[in-house]
């Protein structure tokens, strides 16, 4: 059995899968907002619980936001920013007595949907994580790449691409440049922009059915959402080509994007239009696919 574990920006999900693929246990638990020790205690919380309820101990792997730099073995580029510098894999195995197997949670959704999710049997596959935070992970041939920073698929801190006069230089970034794609394009910064604009404070998801439900206002958001979200993925599509796109995290649920992003991608995309064969898909496992991803960081029975 294999545990994975999803450490998110609002919470914390675990999962224990059998050697089949099938989720045997989940639990979700809020993530913590104090100290980098209570989030690696929660994360231990909810190996222990979902072990206790299968009974049997597992091998366990984690998504997480950011990368372990291949220099000091520490946490970086993590929106959650209390993880930074700090020895995450490290002291999850002391907190829970065996190896641990760490990976950025949008190479664990990338390698989900490109095993056997959304994009099976693409060669090239681009996996994306719009929630709190933005990320991406690349899968080539079946393997995820990392590179030489292990920052392979961090298309959230480039900028925004062509931006607009009204666009520069963007908003701030915890990261400390301008503007930079997760500015625009992550659930928290949705929220604030609609509140900006209309004085009301929705989530990017709610304000999505809202848009739905005939709200201009709201409409109006979603359609400069999936604007940017175009220009960003045009940029994507320009350097790797990728034969699919799969949206993950929270505001992936927001269906209109499949619909209208790809009729606006091809503005962007440095081809011609008719001859655009990128797919934007759905995850096939839904908000789960980053801890499934995580789960099989264990291929073999441990």
């Amino acid at each position: 059995m294999r545990i994975g574990i999803d450490l998110g920006g609002t919470k914390i999900e675990g999962i224990a899968l059998d050697t089949t693929g099938a989720i045997r246990e989940r639990l979700r638990v809020p993530t913590p907002t104090g100290t980098y020790e209570e989030s690696v205690a929660a994360i231990a919380g909810v190996v222990t619980e979902v072990e206790r309820r299968i009974g049997q101990r597992c091998s366990v792997g984690i998504a997480h936001p950011g990368a372990i730099s291949p220099a000091t073995g520490l946490i970086k580029n993590a929106n959650s920013t209390r993880l930074n510098g700090r020895p995450l894999k490290a002291d999850l195995e002391q907190a829970l007595a065996r190896e641990v197997r760490l990976a950025n949670d949008a190479n664990c959704l990338a390698i989900s949907e490109a095993a056997d999710g959304a994009a099976a049997g693409y060669p090239i596959m681009f996996g994306v994580i719009l929630g709190t935070g933005v990320g991406g992970g690349v899968v080539v041939d079946g393997k995820g790449l990392e590179g030489a920073q292990a920052i392979a698929g961090e298309w959230g801190h480039n900028a925004l691409p062509q931006p607009r006069d009204y666009e520069r230089p963007g908003p701030q970034c915890y990261c400390g440049r301008m503007g930079c794609i997760e500015t625009w394009l992550s659930g928290p910064r949705v929220k604030d922009q609609f509140a900006a604009r209309t004085g009301r404070q929705m989530q990017a998801t709610e304000i999505a059915d809202a848009a739905r439900a005939g709200d201009a206002e709201a409409a109006a958001q979603i359609e400069l959402y999936c604007d940017r979200l175009a220009r960003a993925l045009a940029s994507v599509v320009n350097l790797l080509d990728p034969h699919a796109i799969v949206l993950g995290g929270g505001l992936s649920k927001i269906e209109r994007l499949y619909e209208r992003v790809p009729q606006l991608w091809t503005r962007y995309i440095f081809s011609e239009p008719e001859s655009i064969a990128t797919k934007l898909l759905p995850p096939k496992y839904g908000d789960s696919s980053g801890v499934r991803g995580a789960a099989w960081l264990w291929p073999e029975e441990k």
